[in-house]
Parts: C-alpha cells; structure tokens; sequence
C-alpha cells in the first residue's frame, strides 16, 4: 500500500501553482511622442524596440490566468481521497460484521465441545475414540478461529489507520482548495483592478490628446489674429477704406431693395388702374379693415350694377394666387380679418360681356386693431353687445340687445340669463364678416353655430367686429381648429 504523504501534497501544491504578476507594468512611464506628418497627419515617433500594447498585456495575462486554472488539479485529488475514505469506512463495517459472526461461531465451538465431554463420559470403545477425535477437531477448530480472528483484528487496526490517514488528507485536500480558492478571487481582483487602471489611463491620454488638441486649435486662433492684427497695423488707412467702401455698399444697397419694392408696387397698382380705367365700373371706399367697398359705374353710359351678376375674389400681392370668396356676390363688400394684405377683386358679368375692378393695393389693417385685440386677451370674459338680423337666413323681427361671448373653448350668444346659442370650437363652426348688404356690412359678422343653425349679428362699431372675428380664430386655432367663412382656406 502506497502511503500519501504531507510533503507529497506540498510538492503537487508548489507544482501546480505558478507565480502570476500581480499588477501589469505599462510599456512606457510616460505618453508616446506625435509629431505633425506630411498631409497634415499625425504620426508617432518610436523609440527603441517595438513593445507589445497594453491590449497584448491583458490578453497574455487572461490566458496565464485560464491556464493555470486547467493545471489546478487539487479538487480531483480531494474528490480520490473522500472516496477511499467511504471505501474504508465499507471496510470497518465487513469487519465489525465480521467479529460479530465470529462470536457466533466461538459459542457455537464451546456448545458443541461441551455436548462432546457430557457424551464421552458416557460412551466407551470405539465410540469413545469418536468422540475423543470430534473434540480434538473442535479444539482444533478453535485455534483455526482464534488465529483468523487475530488476523481480522490486525485488517482492522491498519483499516482504521488507513481511514485516519485518509480523513486527514481529506481535510488537507479540502483546506488546500479553500486556500487554492482564495488565491484565485485575489488574483481575480487584482486583474479587475489592473484592467480599471488601464481603462482609467487610457481615458486619461483620451482627454489629455483632445485638451492638446482643443489648446493647439485656440494657439493657431490667436496666431490668426495676431497675424490679422499686424497686418492692419502695418495698413490702418487702407482696411479702413474698404471697412467704410462695404458700410456705404450695404446702406446702397438697402435703399436699392427698398426703391425696388416701392417701384414694383407702384408698377403694380398702375396696372391695376390701367385695368379699371378699361372698365365702365370702379370701386368706390377705403381700402382698408373696418370700411367697406362699392362698385359704381364710371360713366353715365353703364349699365345699372343691379343687372348684372357679380362675384369677389382675394388675389396675393403678387397675383399668383385667386380664391373665391364664397356667398360674396353683391356689389357692397366690407373687407375683413382674412383680407389683410391681400388685393380685392371683383368680376361683373352681363350676358357675354365680362369686366373686372381690382383695389389698386393690398387691404390694409384697421389702425390700432392689434393693441385692442392683445388688451383683450387678457380679461377672463370677453362680451360684446350685438343685435340679431338674421336667423337661419331669415329677418329676426326682434331687434333687442343679446350678448355675443367669446371664450376660450366656446362661443356664447345670449339675451340676459336665456342662451340663444352655446357651442364648442368645432370644424363645422363658421365665422366671417357678412358677404355683401349695404353700409353696415361693416359692423356685422355671418356666425353658424353648427350645421342647422346659423345667425348675422351686427356689432355697435367696425372695430367690435373685426376684434370678435379675430379672437374667435385665435381661440379656435388654439384648439387646432380653422375658424373661416364658408368656403375659406387658410391664409395665402
């Protein structure tokens, strides 16, 4: 039998472990050296041998790590013990069975010589001999159990030195692994730390390049000015000239765009007239928000303006764009919110003769309209007196005061505590300045509740109108809906 010993162990212990760094040494105790190549590139000057990097560092110390966990055999030599242990502790079991069978065995032996002596005693001649020879054989029989159970007694003493022995190294074997495990987590950390470390220089250099970087930028800026600076110190008068030479060349050129404008309008509106004076009709007002407009007839000799058909139309200032402004078809129209900016025109249309009149600029805003609109926006009610001309298209006979009210969500028309109308801003809600009658068109507003129900309201001034058109679409447009007249597109 092969003996285990403690040096044994020791020497597989000291052979299977190899020393592994415990930190990484980096290639070099400073930052590498660049300098400025042909093409503007960077490229690094080496110095002395060719290192490996600080990657084939990590790499070369994970494989050490690996290998010398495959080598780490310690746990299988732990795992041979604990099973010669449960071997000879099945041994001392067979021998204790053992014993107990030979016990069995010697009372059997001392019965069975006892029967034999009673018998001798009883028996003579041949008989005697027999008995005398049977007794002889047990005690024979006795010296064969007494000398086998000696031998079993000595199995058992060297099986339970050899379960010790065993239990022992077990324990060793166990204690080497814990130690073994240990050695490993700390040799695990230590490359964690190593690799933090090399990531944190590696950041480090990352910044330190980009700050060098960013100061090499901000040193060639200031060269730039220093430069600029000599340069105009050595030529004051000149950059002077031409500073003021571009001053006077951009003022120019300002008024030039200005002129230019005023002669495209003007080029404009002479056409404009040019086309009207072909016409035997023109338009009588202002031709600005909270007036109104009226086609006459230019000479004595036109036909009455209630004999023909007639239809407006919003055109852009520069003519490219022609919408029609539904329901607008008399020959009063009082401009409104929508039109600002914008030219009128209408067309008038008798038999197979057609003539047009077109205002000679764009509609211009009502004077402090804007100031009026934004003081209003900042009460909590805004309320104005209106009265009731038409409902659903026919003459309201009532002509008391109701109040028109114009929230933030919905529009109100009521006569003291009785609502005439609430709704919410919705896309079948209507709201525009009435499309013809006669001087007060001014004053007064087409509202559609919704589909069914719709009134013409006339306000106390032009001014009053034009403001509820305005906060209306503004309210509306907050709750992302187009609040237009009939047939009305967004702004052009």
């Amino acid at each position: 039998m092969t003996r285990v010993t403690r040096d044994f162990v020791d020497t597989i212990y000291k052979e299977a472990i190899q020393s592994v760094s415990a930190d990484v040494s980096f290639v070099s105790n400073r930052f590498p050296v660049y300098k400025i190549g042909p093409d503007d590139r960077i490229v690094e000057v080496k110095e002395g041998p060719e290192l490996p990097s600080i990657k084939d560092v990590v790499a070369e110390e994970a494989a050490q790590l690996q290998e010398q966990q495959k080598r780490l055999s310690v746990r299988d030599l732990a795992s041979k013990f604990e099973n010669g242990l449960a071997a000879a502790a099945k041994l001392s079991s067979e021998a204790k069975f053992r014993e107990v069978v030979s016990f069995d065995k010697h009372v059997l032996l001392k019965k069975l010589r006892d029967v034999l002596e009673s018998l001798r005693g009883r028996v003579a001649g041949r008989n005697k001999d027999d008995v005398e020879e049977a007794i002889s054989m047990v005690e024979a029989l006795a010296v064969q159990l007494t000398h086998r159970e000696g031998e079993l007694l000595q199995e058992k003493s060297e099986l339970k030195k050899l379960a010790n022995f065993l239990k022992q190294a077990s324990e060793d074997a166990k204690r080497i692994v814990e130690k073994e495990r240990a050695f490993a987590r700390a040799e695990i950390e230590t490359a964690r730390a190593t690799v933090q470390r090399i990531e944190q220089a590696l950041q480090e250099q990352e910044q330190i390049s980009k700050t060098s970087e960013k100061k090499v930028m901000e040193e060639l800026m200031q060269e730039v000015q220093e430069a600029r600076r000599i340069k105009m110190l050595h030529k004051p008068s000149k950059v002077m000239d031409m500073e003021h030479e571009l001053k006077a060349l951009r003022v120019q050129l300002v008024e030039k765009s200005k002129h230019s404008l005023e002669l495209r309008k003007e080029l404009a509106m002479s056409k404009r007239i040019e086309e009207n004076k072909s016409s035997p009709y023109q338009l009588e007002g202002s031709e600005a928000l909270g007036s109104y407009l009226r086609i006459i007839p230019r000479t004595d000799s036109a036909i009455d303006i209630s004999e023909c058909s007639i239809q407006w139309f919003r055109i852009s200032p520069e003519g490219s764009k022609k919408e029609l402004i539904l329901g607008a078809t008399k020959s009063v129209y009082a401009p409104e919110p929508f039109d600002v900016g914008r030219c009128l025109q209408a067309e008038i249309v008798l038999n197979d003769q057609r003539f047009a009149v077109t205002t000679t600029g764009p509609i211009d805003p009502a004077a402090g309209l804007g100031g009026n609109v934004e003081a209003l926006l900042g009460k909590a009610d805004i309320e104005f007196n209106v009265v009731i001309s038409q409902m659903n298209g026919q003459d309201h006979p009532s002509q008391s005061i109701h109040v028109f009210h114009v929230g933030k969500m919905r529009i109100k028309l009521r006569k003291g505590w009785m609502t005439k109308a609430k709704e919410p801003y919705s896309s079948s809600m209507q709201l525009c300045g009435v499309r013809g009658g006669g001087n007060a068109a001014a004053q007064a507003l087409f509202w559609q509740a919704k589909k069914g129900l719709s009134f013409t309201l006339a306000f106390e001034a032009e001014r009053d109108r034009n403001a509820a058109i305005m906060l209306a679409r503004r309210y509306a447009f907050d709750c992302n809906i187009m609040l237009a007249g009939p047939g009305d597109r967004s702004p052009l």
